[in-house]
């Protein structure tokens, strides 16, 4: 290759990209390109939002293609979403046309007769989601050879999305398993701009294939930021009428007929996203709802236009696609409330502002929602708006802006460090396991118990699990009928599993409640999780519904459009929250220094709950005593290791020091009850002495039900599960033994 890559790029692609204005390739193209001409090592693109990473990947991938056409589907593109399915799909059209290189999407909103086209003529670039790609392992799974026995590259974009989860892990499976059907051992190109240890994330890519992993890109803060953030105290004016949200006089209306009053709060939000092409980040779908439910009857009031969009999970297709277009296409303002949905990847055009509402739950959602600003030389812009409720009658604890607190922390540690979460994968995914286990029964039949532990037990999620343990698997699940035994010895999927299996449902590892479809007259809107009576009503994509009829039989709400608001509630969510992040929350309260991007009420905020820090000496002792035989313990841990502190003082503080009434708010504070005269301190220095095995918080027949496919494991699994890879009483004795709590 000579010196500079472009003269080694297909002719057709020159011309794109001399067509397309293109003064040079990026550093990341040029390294990209190195690498996939020069050597078969996977490759890792690492590189910033808008960087170029998926042209620097494809390019040189259709390059190799078009000189070298593969007799089957040459390349795979494994996307997290749907919506940046659609999205490179529509960017790979023009490009490839001209390479005379088709390239597919197959997802849960594809067509069936485009699917039966590729299936005809398996050729080009298949872009797919895992639970498509778990459903070809099933249904195609003689065809697999016909299809992929020629597959070159598999390109998995937002690799940060999959990491430390069952679907990344289930991915991982998924290729080993076209490996072993095909025979060929494509190159792997992972495509993130949020990773924390490049290590971890070169060994997950390479996992079961024997290649060497190349990483390109540096982790390189942002050129250009405008950050922003505000923060509001006081009730929320509407805040009762919410409450009662599930029921007709539910309607946010006053007693005389008008509007309640919008909050400062609501007031900030809309004026920040007037007039502008602009996404806001909730951490809900119920957030998101009554955002733009809210935004779209102050526009109204204002005699301002409809420029308001709902995107989520729960929203039908064809809404979300509107939603994508108006952000991308309109020529003047549009505003979406959105979810993870529009976090990753997809290209939406020069927005002219982010706004993310409260914090994020991690410095990754943080720089990837950031991202979705900033292009074609334009600041990346996010303003942050935080809120809380607060009384007079609030204890300490409650008096801390927890939210403010934790968008500073996030801001900073990325600024100061470009630090970003690691991904942590879990030793004992038993249902995974199950979903595996099963998935290859169905695809191949039936197995001998041996031929199917070779077959799942050596797929690289699966090797911290023991033969022992997987044979406890097998002779449970054939107990309870999921797995059957023939005569001649062999295992085949049961009637209660077929069940399972055969549910469309079955393709994905991550839960997801069976919701009931919502219509109007002529089309469908989303998605609910349990329908109100006929009569009541509930918000979605933004608007409020009346519910005209409710078919159980055929799980379908009809509705009719309404005015007023009100609020509906999905479950899920949350997240977990790393350790350095809330250490760095107390660094905040701690540090005297007034951040630049703090706006007035943030500030204030901010300096007074520093005053309050000083006052009750919370910076000095993480035990405060709230009067009487009440405290609050700050232990400034993450997700899992403040689970494991909650654990120690409900079940051994109980019974070693007489702990009690153990209340909290994860993972900030944990407020309890301590009875007779000893200090909370060494009550905390003992217990932690006391408590030397993890095993001591989990009781004996204990078996908690966290990941989807939990129900179908024998309890003693779930309970070695749970003590490993949701418990860490490591991090809880050190941060009690070593600090005493200081």
């Amino acid at each position: 290759m000579s010196g500079n890559p472009f003269y080694r790029l297909a002719p057709f692609i020159q011309e794109y990209i001399y067509t397309h204005g293109w003064t040079e390739l990026r550093a990341v193209q040029v390294e990209a390109c190195r690498v996939i001409f020069e050597t078969d090592h996977h490759l890792l693109l690492a590189a910033a939002t808008a960087s170029g990473k998926t042209e620097a990947a494809f390019l040189p991938v259709i390059t190799l293609l078009h000189e070298n056409p593969p007799s089957t589907i040459g390349a795979l593109y494994i996307g997290p979403l749907k919506a940046l399915i659609n999205d490179q799909f529509q960017r790979l059209g023009d490009l490839l046309e001209e390479a005379r290189l088709p390239v597919w999407h197959w997802h849960g909103d594809v067509s069936q007769s485009h699917k039966i086209k590729l299936m005809r003529n398996p050729k080009g670039i298949l872009q797919i989601t895992p639970e498509s790609l778990e459903s070809i392992l099933i249904n195609r799974h003689t065809e697999i050879g016909r299809l992929f026995g020629d597959l070159r590259f598999i390109i998995i974009d937002e690799v940060h999305a999959f990491m430390g989860t069952d679907r990344g892990s289930q991915v991982l499976c998924q290729l080993e398993r076209f490996m072993r059907l095909t025979g060929v051992n494509p190159r792997r190109i992972g495509l993130s701009a949020t990773l924390g240890d490049y290590a971890v994330v070169e060994r997950w890519l390479a996992a079961g294939t024997g290649r060497l992993v190349a990483t390109s890109g540096m982790r390189t803060g942002p050129q250009k930021v405008r950050l922003a953030v505000e923060h509001f105290s006081g009730p929320d004016p509407r805040r009762e009428e919410v409450r009662g949200a599930a029921s007709k006089s539910a309607r946010l209306e006053s007693p005389t007929g008008g509007n309640p009053p919008f909050s400062p709060y609501d007031e900030y939000v809309f004026d920040q996203s007037t007039n502008r092409k602009c996404l806001i980040f909730t951490n809900s779908r119920t957030e998101a709802e009554q955002t733009v439910a809210t935004l779209r009857q102050m526009a109204e009031e204002r005699k301002m236009p409809d420029i308001y969009h709902v995107h989520h999970g729960s929203i039908a297709a064809s809404l979300r696609e509107a939603a994508e277009r108006a952000m991308k296409e309109s020529i003047g303002p549009s505003v979406t409330a959105t979810t993870i949905t529009l976090e990753l990847g997809i290209d939406l055009g020069l927005l002219e502002r982010v706004i993310q509402l409260e914090s994020p739950l991690s410095v990754s959602a943080f720089v990837q929602r950031l991202g979705r600003s900033g292009r074609r030389g334009a600041p990346a812009e996010m303003w942050f708006a935080c809120k809380e409720e607060t009384s007079p009658r609030d204890l300490l604890p409650d008096q801390i802006p927890w939210p403010l607190l934790q968008s500073v922390a996030v801001i900073q540690l990325y600024l100061e460090e470009l630090w970003i979460e690691p991904a942590v994968p879990r030793k004992y995914p038993f249902s995974l396991l199950y979903h595996q286990t099963m998935s290859t029964l169905a695809a191949t039949g039936e197995l001998t118990p041996a031929a199917l532990a070779h077959r799942v037990l050596t797929l690289s999620p699966f090797k911290g699990i023991s033969r022992e343990d997987f044979r406890r698997l097998l002779l449970h699940l054939i107990e309870i009928d999921h797995i059957q035994r023939t005569d001649e010895g062999c295992l085949l999927v049961g009637l209660a599993g077929e069940r399972v299996v055969g549910n469309f449902r079955f393709y994905a590892v991550f839960p997801d409640n069976e919701e009931y479809t919502v219509r109007d007259e002529s089309r469908e809107i989303g998605s609910i999780l349990t329908p109100p009576p006929q009569g009541e009503r509930f918000a979605l994509a933004g608007r409020t519904w009346e519910v005209l009829e409710v078919d159980i039989k055929r799980k379908t709400v009809y509705a009719r459009q309404v005015k007023g608001r009100v609020r509906t509630s999905w479950t899920g969510g949350g997240g977990s929250i790393h350790s350095k992040v809330t250490r760095r929350m107390k660094q905040v309260l701690a540090e005297d220094y007034v951040y630049p991007y703090l706006q007035p009420g943030a500030a204030e905020r901010l300096s007074q709950a520093r005053e309050l820090a000083r006052k009750t000496g919370l910076l000095q002792s993480d035990i405060v005593s709230l009067g009487g035989n009440g405290y609050v313990v700050f232990p400034w841990l993450g997700t899992v290791a403040y689970r494991t502190l909650d654990r120690c003082l409900r079940l051994r503080g109980k019974d070693l020091f007489g702990i009690r009434n153990v209340n909290g708010l994860s993972p900030y504070f944990l407020t309890f009850g301590l009875e007779g005269r000893r200090e909370a301190a060494d009550v905390f220095r003992e217990l932690m002495e006391r408590t030397g095995d993890v095993e001591q918080l989990v009781g004996e027949k204990e078996a908690p039900v966290i990941e989807k496919y939990d129900e179908f494991i024998p309890p003693p699994l779930l309970r070695k599960a749970f003590i490993h890879d949701y418990l860490d009483l490591e991090e809880v004795r050190s941060r009690f033994l070593e600090t005493g709590g200081t």
